[in-house]
């Protein structure tokens, strides 16, 4: 009798300590008790602070450290670009144009390694079987098309090519351009592989688009043993009548990378740390 009374209060015991840790965490979760101005979330111009969720922090470490870029390209970031009328409002909001140039002036000018994982659809792409909502969308107005693997006639100036203020730092012969990521993610390019080869763990993320190509290469990157964090203001996603990219993949920056900030934050921990 006394050993299953003992048993008894043991059970009592694990439950009382379980349900204090579920008041912990819910009461970590849910931020300070009474949140004025000095508590936020983050925005594309503005980090979180007392935002209720941890925050583990991000060191640029020279040699361990490379700048991603997704998508850096005209579809998506010039205004004569076919994804412009869906795009160009995320885009000038969050100064993407111009953020994502100081981000790779910096890197170049610091010796930072830079990798550009790029979007183009070859004739063959268009024979796919079965596709995705966007996909259908980026197939339909052609966005990123290039004539063909082999050739890179009429590339120069199309939708799938550098904005031309970027060539200077992407055409530089140390840049790296990967293979084309072919729907949103680095696992069907080498990405992985070029930095892994370069012996970068750790990765200043940015680039088009928000909720789909940077958000899926920060999952994979994640998934693959990197430690990110995500420039908020130097990404922008499509909006639409019901829905809007940016907003979705905020939250998602946030609770999955290891940190987010803007690119003058960004800038100055690269200038700093070199």
């Amino acid at each position: 009798m006394k050993q299953f009374m003992h048993r008894i209060a043991q059970g009592a015991n694990h439950s009382l300590v379980l349900a204090a840790g579920v008041l912990a965490l819910a009461a970590y979760l849910s931020g300070p008790a009474n949140a004025d101005e000095t508590s936020r979330a983050a925005t594309a111009h503005l980090p979180p602070i007392k935002d209720g969720l941890p925050a583990p922090g991000f060191d640029i470490e020279p040699g361990k450290t490379a700048l991603v870029i997704t998508d850096p390209q005209n579809d998506f970031l010039s205004e004569d670009g076919v994804a412009w009328a869906v795009v160009g409002e995320s885009v000038r909001a969050n100064g993407v144009v111009e953020n994502l140039e100081a981000l790779m002036k910096t890197a170049d000018a610091e010796g930072m390694p830079m990798f550009i994982s790029p979007h183009y659809y070859f004739p063959t792409d268009h024979k796919w079987q079965h596709e995705g909502t966007l996909e259908v969308v980026m197939h339909t107005i052609r966005m990123f098309d290039r004539p063909g693997q082999l050739t890179v006639e009429g590339f120069e100036g199309s939708g799938s090519d550098w904005l031309e203020q970027y060539k200077p730092y992407i055409n530089n012969g140390k840049t790296v351009v990967t293979s084309p990521h072919k729907i949103y993610g680095p696992e069907t390019n080498d990405l992985v592989l070029q930095l892994r080869k370069a012996g970068i763990s750790k990765i200043v993320l940015a680039g088009m688009s928000a909720n789909l190509c940077t958000e899926s290469h920060m999952r994979e990157l994640a998934e693959q043993g990197f430690e990110i964090m995500v420039v908020t203001d130097a990404t922008a996603g499509a909006i639409t009548p019901f829905y809007n990219g940016y907003n979705a993949a905020l939250t998602n920056f946030r609770m999955i990378a290891s940190d987010v900030d803007n690119t003058e934050n960004t800038v100055a921990a690269i200038e700093a740390a070199y």
